[in-house]
């Protein structure tokens, strides 16, 4: 979800100055249509945005920014995404030459070479069978959109009924290679993890607006994937999602018709209440509170979904689950980072704070978004392993 933040600052600040600079209540209103729709459309070019400066058997060197001098693993696109390397521990640091050695972990696409990049936080790139060498079935499951790409892994014991499923929902903008780094842990447990495509995804079917609902409607697609893995034998559900993904698992838990089949949940980095996200964004961008408030209400007004673009109209009040934490029906993991960048951490801990009968919060620092596991993922798949197992 991270990756757009750069050029969408650039090119909101741009608009906002001329906003500002003609002071037009026209041009406050095209503004706002451009934010809404912003929020709304999925981003299909991923620019590069770290520097690739020499590499060795062993080592790469990388440019120094936000993203590369934390410690943990994470993976690199490069040659527009057809090549693939992954890196970890930091070596050398030099701020002064503006440069970061880590430590080389593998090729999986491509030959690397000096030039540019662009960093994520999958660490993993390929499908679970080649990244961590678990059985791997290519399925789809139908939908209202259409047929949804999914990978299955099954449980370890193939003699034994397919009980417990993980069906993994990954991010804004991100693909289902993000769901691979929690599946060993899960398998390892005896689960079958599910890794689901949903609406508006690269490889999936768009919906009929080509926009996103913010979960509001791609719920439907994971609760398709619930329905799958019900006619499967599953008898114990697990929901896990990462950022957007844990918007859209929150509203699956609330609008399914199956929900009561759901035991747990597991959120990474979630959104839990779009307004306090977009707002964070708004600020860190220096858009003038008015112009954000007033891109939110065209966002949830039927009359304006016309110029936002979108099919029906987008209530964000419905995704605050701090507002809605009464209507939480099982146990709830939300992993979070007090350092996270993009979506910031508040609103998962005030869910917490008051359902502490269900919701655990479990905070870490340093890493920056949906990159716990990549600091410690140690850690993290212990906190998730001792989760699933509670009874």
């Amino acid at each position: 979800m991270g990756h757009t933040k750069v050029s969408t600052k650039a090119v909101v600040a741009g608009t906002v100055s001329g906003v500002l600079a003609t002071g037009a209540a026209a041009g406050w209103m095209g503004a706002a249509v451009y934010l809404a729709r912003k929020v709304v459309t999925p981003e299909r070019d991923r620019p590069d945005d770290t520097a690739i400066l020499a590499l060795t058997a062993d080592t790469i060197t990388l440019g120094r920014t936000a993203e590369t001098v934390v410690r943990g693993r994470y993976g690199l696109f490069f040659d527009g995404g057809e090549g693939h390397l992954r890196f970890g521990e930091i070596l050398a640091d030099d701020p002064q030459a503006g440069s970061v050695v880590r430590e080389m972990h593998g090729v999986d696409a491509g030959t690397p070479h000096p030039g540019t990049g662009r960093f994520h936080s999958y660490y993993y790139s390929l499908e679970p069978s080649l990244s961590v060498g678990l059985a791997t079935h290519h399925i789809t499951i139908p939908s209202q959109v259409g047929p949804l790409p999914a990978w299955v892994v099954p449980a370890p014991d193939a003699d034994l009924p397919r009980r417990r499923w993980a069906i993994l929902v990954h991010g804004r903008g991100a693909a289902r290679d993000e769901t691979v780094r929690a599946m060993r842990t899960l398998h390892e447990r005896g689960f079958t993890s599910l890794a689901a495509t949903y609406r508006n995804d690269p490889d999936a079917p768009a919906s009929s607006d080509g926009r996103y609902g913010l979960g509001l409607s791609e719920w439907q697609d994971v609760d398709a994937a619930i329905h799958h893995a019900l006619a499967e034998g599953a008898e114990q559900i697990v929901l896990v999602g990462w950022s957007m993904g844990g918007a859209i698992v929150l509203q699956t838990l609330v609008n399914s018709a199956v929900a009561e089949r759901i035991s747990k949940v597991v959120l990474d980095g979630p959104v839990v209440d779009w307004s306090d996200v977009l707002f964070h964004h708004a600020r860190e961008m220096k858009v003038p509170t008015p112009l954000t408030a007033l891109s939110l209400r065209l966002l949830a007004a039927p009359p304006a979904r016309h110029l936002v673009g979108v099919h029906s109209a987008i209530d964000l009040s419905s995704t605050d689950f701090v507002a809605r934490a009464g209507e939480i029906p099982c146990p709830v993991l939300i992993i979070h980072s007090l350092d996270d960048e993009f979506v910031p951490s508040g609103p998962g801990r005030r869910l917490a704070a008051d359902r502490p009968d269900l919701v655990t919060f479990v905070p870490w620092r340093e890493a920056r978004h949906c990159k716990e596991w990549n600091v410690d993922p140690q850690r993290w798949s212990r906190v998730v392993g001792e989760f699933v197992d509670r009874p």
